[in-house]
């Protein structure tokens, strides 16, 4: 379709709209310019433009490697659930200005932002739930952008036009709404000028305050909560048990099999079929290798717990975790105290730990709201769906403010 001097499109699949141009958009800098000569300007234009506030962000997961090995691995795509239909806005002459990942919807599983009582409703009601829209990075809950714009673009215009197009391809696939997960809370402000109902949520997030050591950190602490988190770092390593911290080329295949071995244990106890599949790592092994943390624990010889963060330019995302033998503490160890650690070593501003998990309070994490926005394209859905949001808002933000006062750091 074409838009107010762009055409706006769909691809089946990322490798349609291609690295350079994808990276250009969504992480500038791991797109060197003479890499895409189709998408630069003539003459000194692109070097007179402001620069892009958001061009110093490295994101791991808007990166063309990991959204490309997510469908080359089969995990999105075929009969997944996912289709990808990834919008894209062009000039003219070609060049693109701004993309977005966007998939097509059967179901509701792999989001974190859970609607299924919403579909529930609609069909006994008499609708029609799916397909929809996603706009997210699948299996991924972890803010960042969605609406991924060019150095140099009107970033308002571009977003808008690919909200139309959002729309537009709504319609076209007969879907009842559009949902955008794990956005920024401009953007979702944003998009409630759009038409789009908004939601909240809760994470836990760790903030790096300047702190020079993990010491630095315990210091911050009230003493008792320091005490503890001690002791429960001195009784994870017993039995024997060592910490390894892994990335880049000291990833090697044994670590990425034994640390699958963990992640299928634990996703085939907890949700009944992991999302990821072995194929899926060995891509991100071959394409983002410096950007992921491998923390495993070895006893005896072997690996026995391990988990996966990925790194971006200012904050570490914890993944998956999973274990073949239990020892006290160690999940605490490996996933929370270690991912602390790396930051601060590596002056990064925040840990993000993922979905759910009130625990992480005691360990320093701080209570974090996320933000989703939902377009309905039934109106009188759309009444129900707001009433519904606008109570669970309150009770969000209600708990927040509780746990807030429970974090375990000293007071004043």
């Amino acid at each position: 379709m074409s838009d107010q001097g762009f055409t706006i499109k769909a691809a089946s699949s990322i490798e349609a709209i291609g690295r350079q141009a994808w990276d250009r958009c969504a992480n500038p800098l791991a797109a060197k310019p003479q890499d895409c000569p189709s998408d630069r300007r003539s003459g000194t234009e692109d070097e007179a433009a402001a620069p892009d506030p958001y061009a110093e962000h490295f994101n791991p997961f808007i990166s063309y490697d990991f959204l490309h090995a997510l469908e080359a691995s089969g995990c999105v795509g075929g009969r997944s659930g996912w289709t990808p239909l990834h919008l894209f806005v062009t000039h003219e002459d070609g060049r693109i200005a701004g993309v977005m990942p966007t998939y097509g919807k059967s179901h509701s599983q792999g989001e974190y932002v859970f609607d299924w009582g919403w579909a529930d409703a609609y069909e006994r009601a008499g609708g029609q739930y799916y397909p929809k829209l996603q706009v997210s990075i699948p299996f991924t809950p972890a803010t960042g952008r969605r609406f991924l714009v060019a150095p140099g673009e009107d970033r308002a215009l571009v977003s808008a036009a690919l909200v139309r197009g959002a729309k537009a391809a709504l319609s076209s696939i007969g879907g009842s709404s559009i949902h955008a997960t794990f956005i920024g809370h401009d953007d979702w402000q944003w998009l409630g000028g759009q038409g789009f109902l908004q939601r909240t949520d809760q994470q836990f997030h760790w903030l790096n305050e300047g702190y020079g050591d993990f010491e630095a950190f315990l210091a911050s602490l009230a003493s008792r909560k320091r005490k503890t988190i001690k002791r429960e770092r001195r009784d994870a390593l017993a039995n024997g048990i060592t910490i390894e911290r892994l990335t880049g080329t000291a990833i090697t295949k044994e670590a990425w099999d034994a640390f699958y071995a963990f992640y299928m244990d634990t996703g085939s106890r907890k949700w009944g079929r992991p999302y990821l599949n072995r194929k899926f790592y060995a891509l991100i092994g071959e394409s983002l290798a410096e950007h992921v943390l491998l923390v495993m624990a070895r006893r005896e010889g072997r690996y026995i717990a391990g988990a996966i963060n990925f790194i971006g330019s200012d904050t570490l995302y914890g993944r998956n975790w999973g274990c073949v033998e239990d020892h006290p503490f160690l999940h605490f160890e490996v996933c929370y105290h270690q991912a602390i650690e790396f930051a601060i070593e590596r002056r990064l501003r925040r840990v993000e730990a993922g979905a759910q998990g009130e625990h992480k309070l005691a360990r320093g994490y701080r209570p974090v709201t996320t933000y989703s926005a939902h377009y309905i394209a039934d109106p009188g859905f759309r009444r129900a769906v707001d009433d519904y949001l606008a109570h669970e808002r309150a009770e969000i933000a209600a708990h927040h403010e509780a746990l807030d006062e429970a974090t375990p750091f000293r007071k004043g």
